[in-house]
């Protein structure tokens, strides 16, 4: 019977190429729910590129289905794609999530002016049913208070998606994982698990939030100056653990960065963040305070060029400046592929003369994910038929597959997808389905959409060899090119007369080789013919290759 009815189906549209851009579709006869719409920042070979968001055309193909939004935790990866897709859809659908999560999802969404949709927040224990589609909710671990686990039950079988967490006994706000949830519905059977593997790779259990603190106290007591705390903003409990500390040493604390001023409001306001208002001080107001009483938590752990962080330390922020003898605390992990820009702000930093802590140095920082014990701890703690990696790059999602098949699931019943794929169920019989269509959206200043990969090959062109423009002169008259000129901008060799007379040279012997037509309808084969002999000119002579723009003028 149940193979006659529309299987239940398990669609990532983002999460599964990298730590980002986190999306999944639960897809079940007439009902769908999507689990995260987060983003993703550029890498080095994006540049110019402001986000990077999944592809969601199929939710959008299927609006008609879609029944709400379920948001697991506060993070940009889980949440950041929110405005893009709330301006596609015409229907208002709801979004469910914590207290927390909806205070975030708000404030983002009035920077981008749009109307808060449908917020309905729950809270673990909370039972929600969204057409056949039926959800409960659980509390997790992470580095945000308010981080949900889902268990889901349809017609055609049951799915348990953790969210992104970690088995802290200690947690900050005393909100351990809800084991007790977790035990009951793998007594009722958990045909699918999707499980975080963001540091399936590492082994051992990951560090107690709580141990932080004791680290971060003691670096800010011995401090001699002023210390900088730069954090992710939506990392709620170390900003409590940094403004505890603050308080113990005597120091107020001044808050910059957009994002960081954002959510410490909306944790303040909604009671997640607790610190008196006479411990906080305006930027403005700092003067005839004592160096050695000011703490700022800002923004810029991943060395972005814009971040708080980074303008402070050019002396570009318009209030505040590093020095000589301040104290800066990098207090996280820099994502896969902020490595060298993290090492950029620390190396300018230590040229100031400033103390730089880091990770590396001191337990400022300890991750928000489960380490390898842990992971093994979830699955033989849910007990599942099937099991999917989720969150995290292929060495991630691989490393845990391998840790699913030493706790005893067959190699047939583990599932290591790629974005688009779909997994389907009917019955609690998993398989794999049709792909759908996937990829990503590039948010390129106000442009949102596909960016032709030639745009993006031509700016990185543009970036490592610069830029060289020929200017021919044609006489249609006299079927001849009459001049050449040359301008460079970028380039590492000296557009100088020699050059020119050289490169010249080279594109006469071109035009003498072949057959043009110097006429309106032959300047394109002309200008091709330029361009070519200009790029194998320069390469033979400095072994680059700048990009070429042939400019063929009819006189």
């Amino acid at each position: 019977m149940a193979k006659k009815n529309p299987p239940l189906r398990v669609i990532p549209l983002g999460g599964l190429d990298g730590i980002g851009k986190n999306m999944t579709v639960i897809e079940c006869g007439p009902d769908m729910v999507l689990i995260d719409a987060g983003l993703m920042f550029p890498d080095d070979n994006q540049p110019g590129i402001d986000l990077v968001l999944p592809d969601y055309t199929y939710v959008l193909e299927n609006e008609e289905k879609l029944r709400g939004i379920v948001v697991t935790h506060g993070h940009e990866d889980h949440t950041g794609a929110l405005p893009y897709l709330l301006q596609d859809l015409n229907n208002k659908v709801p979004i469910f999530s914590s207290k927390l999560t909806l205070g975030f999802i708000e404030g983002k969404l009035s920077e981008f002016r749009i109307k808060s949709p449908k917020f309905r927040e729950v809270k673990s224990g909370s039972h929600i049913q969204l057409g056949c589609i039926q959800i409960n909710f659980f509390s997790m671990t992470h580095s945000i208070p308010g981080a949900l686990g889902v268990y889901i039950k349809t017609p055609q079988g049951t799915i348990m998606h953790t969210g992104d967490f970690k088995l802290d006994q200690t947690p900050i706000d005393g909100v351990t994982p809800d084991y007790a949830a977790i035990s009951k519905f793998a007594k009722q059977g958990i045909d699918l698990l999707m499980s975080d593997s963001t540091n399936a790779n590492r082994p051992g259990f990951t560090p107690s939030e709580a141990e932080v603190g004791s680290s971060l106290f003691e670096v800010i007591k011995n401090a001699s100056g002023r210390v900088f705390v730069a954090s992710f903003s939506s990392h709620i409990h170390r900003l409590q653990q940094i403004c505890d500390a603050a308080r113990s040493c005597g120091r107020k604390v001044v808050v910059t960065g957009r994002s960081m001023l954002t959510n410490t409001r909306v944790a303040r306001e909604l009671g997640y963040l607790n610190i008196e208002e006479n411990d906080l001080i305006d930027a403005f107001e700092l003067s005839g305070i004592p160096e050695e009483r000011i703490l700022v938590m800002c923004t810029g752990s991943q060395g972005e060029p814009l971040s708080a962080l980074s303008r402070m330390a050019n002396g570009e922020h318009k209030t505040l400046s590093i020095h000589e003898g301040d104290t800066v605390i990098i207090s996280a992990t820099p994502v896969p592929g902020n490595e060298k820009a993290v090492q950029q702000v620390i190396n300018s930093l230590a040229k100031l003369g400033c103390d730089v802590y880091d990770k590396s140095r001191k337990l400022v920082h300890v991750s928000g994910h489960g380490s390898q014990e842990e992971l093994k701890l979830m699955i033989a703690m849910a007990k599942p038929t099937y099991f999917m990696p989720v969150h995290g790059e292929a060495v991630h999602l691989r490393a845990h597959a391998g840790l699913a098949r030493k706790m005893g699931i067959a190699e047939d019943r583990i599932f290591v997808l790629d974005n688009g794929d779909t997994l389907e169920m009917r019955g609690g019989i998993a398989k794999v389905g049709p792909a759908v269509e996937s990829g990503v959206v590039y948010v390129d200043g106000l442009r949102i959409g596909d960016t032709d990969p030639i745009v993006l090959r031509d700016r990185q062109k543009l970036a490592n060899d610069g830029m060289v423009t020929v200017v021919a002169t044609i006489s249609q008259k006299r079927k001849q090119i009459d001049a050449v000129e040359f301008s460079g901008r970028g380039v590492s060799f000296p557009i100088d007369d020699d050059f020119a007379d050289d490169c010249r040279a080279s594109i006469m012997k071109m035009v003498e080789k072949g057959k043009f037509t110097f006429t309106s309808s032959g300047t394109d084969a002309l200008r091709k013919a330029v361009r070519d002999s200009v790029s194998n000119f320069i390469w033979n002579r400095t072994r680059t290759r700048p990009m070429i723009i042939p400019v063929v003028m009819e006189v």
